[in-house]
């Protein structure tokens, strides 16, 4: 059989893209609370961006601007889509084109997120491998739901909650326990540690081993023994090789709904709060402590001891050596007041434009 070169494409691309699950506009709006306006059998056979959205495909138009990140598009951009089914404000709903089956919604962006989650989440697994390593007294609450990949290892005393995904080469050492409906990566290796509920820890991540703790005597550097743990909450997500090291006498913690991004360093004794955002190669040394709901930028480093307030931010590639209270956002190295640090950095142009002279 030949292909031409458009229906190859087409087949290349189903390979490597994932495939939605069926279903239609009226289950959707069904599922989400959503005011339906028009086709209820509408087919959704994908998720597309309003510019790109062909037909059968879902896509969403919104002048929601909950961050500076969030560009509002050209109304145009909405009058002259293809998608067939369109997740859209109230106030916007007239500039649809004719015929589109419209679902509204007051929050198009944070609608999208759940439509997205429900329609490519991936299929259920089940089972543990005859190639995993389990050893005896490893704890299953309810074995029927968990899968275990191959060459997945689980040491002696460990507990694994119902619905708790372990993937092929992670590492799950003594006593450690993870939550229910948690997912455990490929390759992440976990030790002296409790994992929460409905977490993810992606692939390469390192959590509960020994923290950098070293006292010098007579001239040597002296290693202090680690006898702590690592508790996550609820609904944490630790980025690929993410590093979460154990507390040296007192235990590392990280609160519900935190999300740490790839690369990251928490060292030992660390205390994280709750529904905070740590972006790549945030490194935290021992005994930080950072409060609830608090935002740190790429690459920002926290010195030993430092207490970060809540509802604090903390801009990209700064360091911070002194403590910041809460709701204030701090920016720089040293770090400082944004607005003090903005103050610095206009005065040094206007000399730099001086010097030019």
């Amino acid at each position: 059989m030949v292909y031409n070169r458009v229906t190859m494409m087409k087949i290349i691309k189903s390979l490597f893209m994932p495939s939605a699950s069926k279903t239609t506009a009226g289950e959707l709006a069904k599922k989400f609370g959503l005011e339906l306006r028009g086709n209820a059998n509408e087919p959704v056979r994908g998720v597309a961006p309003i510019a790109d959205a062909r037909a059968g495909q879902l896509a969403f138009y919104s002048t929601e601007q909950n961050s500076n990140a969030f560009k509002i598009l050209p109304i145009e951009v909405l009058q002259k889509t293809r998608a067939t089914v369109i997740l859209v404000q109230p106030e916007q709903a007239k500039h649809a084109p004719k015929g589109a089956t419209l679902l509204i919604t007051d929050s198009p962006r944070g609608n999208i997120v759940k439509i997205l989650g429900e329609i490519y989440k991936e299929k259920p697994r089940f089972g543990i491998s005859k190639n995993a390593h389990i050893d005896r007294g490893v704890f299953f609450r309810k074995r029927r739901t968990n899968y275990v990949g191959q060459f997945a290892t689980i040491e002696r005393g460990a507990v694994i909650e119902p619905g708790a995904k372990i993937y092929p080469y992670a590492y799950i050492g003594r006593n450690v326990v993870i939550g229910r409906n948690t997912i455990i990566q490929s390759g992440a290796h976990i030790e002296n540690a409790t994992i929460g509920a409905d977490s993810v820890i992606n692939s390469g991540a390192v959590i509960g081993k020994d923290g950098f703790g070293y006292t010098r005597q007579n001239g040597k550097n002296i290693f202090i023994p680690h006898v702590g743990r690592v508790v996550l909450g609820e609904r944490v997500s630790v980025g690929a090789n993410t590093c979460i090291d154990r507390g040296a006498m007192t235990d590392t913690r990280v609160g519900d709904g935190t999300k740490i991004d790839n690369l990251c360093q928490i060292a030992h004794g660390v205390v994280i709060g709750s529904e905070c955002f740590l972006a790549s190669g945030v490194g935290l040394a021992g005994g930080v402590v950072v409060g609830d709901r608090a935002l740190l930028g790429g690459h920002v480093g926290v010195a030993n001891g430092v207490h970060i307030g809540n509802d604090a931010s903390v801009g990209a590639n700064s360091g911070v050596f002194r403590n910041i209270p809460d709701g204030e956002s701090h920016m720089g190295y040293p770090a400082g007041p944004g607005t003090e640090f903005m103050r610095h950095y206009a005065w040094l142009k206007k000399q730099m434009k001086n010097d030019k002279k």
